[in-house]
């Protein structure tokens, strides 16, 4: 369906796996089938670190290291089971954007496409996004698109900090797969936590937009929060 679109630039923002790098192995083969003629970029989302998985090597050293520094810190087989997560991004083709840069340029129009790492401003998701290193550089870029995985990020940092930020893409609420949508009205209990958790929103001249996403966490399915491509076209 993708491909059909023949779009000129594929962006995915996060959550590629729910926990472990070996949930992609099956799937390498259906999605480095994603081409671009400017590519395919990608960023990190929340599960996609391994917080959420109970590492054998998060022993009682690591949770006295964790208790001096007083933040949680990755052990090491989660950090490995993230540096190959990001091997994976390379094995299918995506250019995977660590808090960094990329300048498009089209019959002398520039954009500037910025991708960071998750940053979560509520229920205690880490911050692990730099604005601060990959926005340096697209300052003269008149327009810029932000890939950041939760959405939460945009009332937090970009609408007070970086108001030249024209789009900002998300995730990760994935409309919590259950929910009610039609033209007239959209609900899902996810809004309780997320005051955006799908669809395009505005805030002057900035807009956010949230995908709702493709697959599942818990319940294998989704009751009226249908898996979304979002096809974007600039004027």
């Amino acid at each position: 369906m993708i491909l059909k679109e023949k779009p000129d630039l594929i962006l995915f923002t996060g959550d590629l796996v729910n926990d472990r790098h070996e949930e992609m192995h099956d799937y390498i083969d259906v999605f480095n089938r994603l081409k671009a003629p400017l590519g395919v970029y990608s960023t990190l989302g929340n599960h996609d670190y391994g917080d959420y998985v109970a590492w054998p090597d998060r022993d009682k050293k690591h949770l006295e290291l964790e208790r001096i520094t007083g933040k949680r810190l990755m052990t090491p087989l989660q950090k490995a089971n993230l540096e190959n997560l990001k091997k994976v991004h390379v094995q299918l083709g995506w250019k995977l954007m660590m808090n960094e840069h990329q300048i498009f340029e089209r019959n002398g129009e520039k954009i500037a496409l910025l991708g960071i790492e998750n940053f979560g401003a509520k229920g205690n998701f880490p911050k692990y996004g730099k604005m601060q290193d990959a926005h340096p550089g697209t300052e003269n870029i008149p327009f810029k698109i932000l890939m950041s995985h939760d959405p939460s990020h945009w009332d937090y940092q970009v609408t007070k900090e970086y108001k030249d930020v024209d789009l900002m893409l998300a995730g990760h609420t994935h409309g919590m797969q259950f929910g009610l949508e039609n033209p007239y009205f959209k609900w899902s209990p996810v809004k309780w936590m997320y005051k955006q958790w799908a669809g395009l929103y505005e805030n002057g001249n900035q807009k956010l937009y949230i995908n709702r996403g493709f697959g599942f966490i818990g319940y294998p399915g989704r009751v009226g929060i249908l898996p979304e491509i979002t096809v974007i076209e600039l004027g």
